[in-house]
């Protein structure tokens, strides 16, 4: 029995050691290196400071609308819903959000919605939506804003993120940096 029990409080201090102390202080280390010092990608606009890497909520016409979050964009309890596609309260939603989003962007056919738009990531926190979801949305901005699309498309171009080195996921785009932009835009052009 001795020969079992020591090895396994050995293995179990060991183990305590590594992944209680070790592990935590470093990688605590390696985040001071980065550019806010492991607090994640801060924006402050207008006096409030923003979690660029979360998602928020944009409802109103004269913004890009985030992807729906299946948690109400609150960080502390990310996930998704965990309904699949033959969920009828689900497929429900979906349409829902469909509805509202033709009816704030009238001329657009079902076809062309993006399915990022109306729905929720598995996070329910991304950030970001595609390109075309941000260019479906650019002639209910410009009217609601009184500025031209061919403006809002310029600063989707300028705000596009490629993918990593080229290769790895889509063409994105921070929905919380392109509002702040499109804010300055519309400030600029008073």
């Amino acid at each position: 029995m001795k020969t079992h029990i020591i090895p396994a409080i050995k293995l179990t201090a060991l183990c305590i050691i590594l992944l209680a102390i070790v592990y935590p202080i470093s990688i605590w280390a390696i985040a001071q290196l980065s550019p806010n010092h492991g607090k994640g990608d801060l924006i402050t606009h207008n006096n409030k400071t923003y979690y660029a890497n979360i998602a928020q909520s944009f409802t109103s016409d004269k913004y890009f609308w985030s992807r729906p979050s299946s948690v109400d964009y609150n960080a502390a309890g990310s996930g998704g819903s965990n309904k699949g596609p033959s969920n009828e309260e689900y497929l429900k939603q979906v349409q829902a959000r469909i509805d509202t989003f033709m009816m704030k962007n009238p001329g657009i056919a079902k076809s062309e919605i993006p399915a990022d738009i109306v729905t929720a990531s598995g996070s329910g926190l991304d950030p970001n939506i595609s390109v075309q979801a941000a260019k479906i949305q650019a002639k209910r901005i410009a009217k609601s804003r009184n500025l031209y699309e061919r403006e809002i498309n310029n600063l989707i171009t300028e705000h596009t993120e490629k993918p990593l080195i080229g290769l790895f996921g889509p063409e994105k785009i921070n929905v919380l940096k392109l509002n702040i932009a499109l804010d300055q835009l519309s400030e600029n052009s008073k």
